[in-house]
């Protein structure tokens, strides 16, 4: 049974999905490619996105290749203030005009403004849509003084009473949600994220070629290893540690420190001690739409935050072949198959810079482990398996 046969008349199922920004990420895309996969099981999705700031960058570029036409509600962004009363309005009106069956939001600021819009424009239950909320992670504790997290856990335990299911994207955030007390574990699915993710599966002469040419634009030798951190430049990436481990590599002499992304720390990065010891060898790429070609163009992939929801840069270097090492926070042991990658404390920069060595040295993974990485990411990560699960969920939702 599709979803759209759980109407009378075969109707498809009103969906809105509400997410504050399609900024580069895991959650954008997860939102963009259900709005375009859901419409062949039998529904119709509006998808509202709000605005991103000037360092965030957008997926604008992936919405346009799927055939996805968000509606923009300009007021909803990232940082608090006045103009969330605006964007609360509009999207009250929105979900009124649409009418839907199910509001599914993402996100701390697209959770709060969306399930808060939808509680006031159907106020009866009877009459309220089915409510579902994603958690990619949180920013309940890492992010915030003591007593503005205090505030923001009690917003979210309030909505989550009103909320009919709750997503974690992974087991490590579903019990960290459930030992802050959000809510209960019963609340909570696991709905581990999902991509297209057969454009890093290239293998032979294309795969070489992608890798001599992006290492030829960013001016990197063809022989020289390639350690590689793909994050937006914020404070929680801590891009400042992975410095700090490139620091402690500086003896190899035939290492690269490639740095993929921007963001708002970009400067003081750049201007930072650890940077300017490290000199030319450290490569500020920006952010980047070829994304398959940096993970081509490296031979270790490095995480160093300190807090993750599901990282998706560990998942596409697995999905490439290409070994990784990361911090053990959030969802980041979820992310990594065991025979690809290490994990260590986010404290023990030695310790990251000790695997990290090991990795380099080691080199590549032999052809039967990377194989059998790519098959075990796809099966777990891969786009259709998020899909069908979704689907499953919201059926059982509606039929609730």
């Amino acid at each position: 049974m599709s979803a759209g046969d759980a109407n009378s008349g075969g109707e498809p199922v009103r969906l809105v999905r509400i997410i504050a920004r399609l900024n580069i990420g895991g959650p954008a895309i997860q939102a963009i490619t259900l709005t375009s996969e859901l419409d062949s099981l039998g529904y119709s999705t509006t998808l509202v996105r709000g605005s991103e700031e000037p360092d965030d960058g957008d997926m604008d570029h992936l919405a346009d290749e799927l055939g996805v036409e968000p509606v923009r509600i300009g007021s909803l962004r990232r940082n608090p203030g006045l103009h969330d009363l605006r964007a609360l309005a509009q999207l009250v009106w929105l979900l009124r005009r649409e009418r839907p069956q199910i509001v599914h939001t993402h996100a701390a600021k697209g959770g709060t403004l969306g399930r808060l819009a939808t509680l006031i424009a159907f106020p009866s239950r009877r009459s309220r849509p089915v409510l579902i909320h994603t958690f990619h992670g949180h920013s309940l504790s890492g992010y915030f003084s003591a007593s503005t997290a205090r505030a923001y856990r009690a917003i979210e335990q309030a909505l989550a009473r009103r909320t009919d299911r709750l997503i974690a994207v992974s087991d490590e955030v579903r019990d960290e949600l459930v030992q802050l007390r959000v809510a209960p574990a019963g609340k909570f699915s696991v709905v581990a994220l999902g991509f297209d993710l057969s454009p890093f599966t290239l293998d032979g002469e294309r795969r070489q070629l992608a890798r001599t040419t992006l290492r030829e634009k960013l001016g990197i030798a063809p022989d020289a290893t390639v350690l590689t951190l793909v994050a937006r430049l914020v404070p929680i990436k801590r891009v400042d540690r992975f410095l700090r481990v490139a620091g402690a590599l500086r003896d190899l002499e035939h290492v690269r420190f490639l740095i993929v992304g921007d963001g708002e720390l970009r400067d003081h990065l750049q201007a930072s001690g650890e940077a300017r010891a490290l000199g030319d060898r450290v490569v500020w790429a920006g952010f980047r739409r070829d994304m398959p070609a940096v993970y081509f163009a490296s031979d270790v992939v490095i995480l160093t935050s300190d807090n993750e929801g599901t990282p998706v840069s560990l998942i596409e270097a697995q999905a490439a072949g290409v070994p990784v090492v990361s911090t053990w926070v959030g969802g980041t042991e979820s992310a990594i198959l065991s025979s690809a990658g290490v994990l260590a404390a986010s404290s023990d920069e030695a310790g990251l810079a000790r695997l990290t060595r090991r990795l380099i040295v080691g080199g590549e993974l032999d052809p039967d482990a990377r194989d059998a990485v790519r098959a075990a990411v796809l099966e777990r990560f891969g786009q259709s398996r998020l899909t069908a699960e979704l689907d499953r969920l919201y059926r059982r939702e509606l039929e609730r």
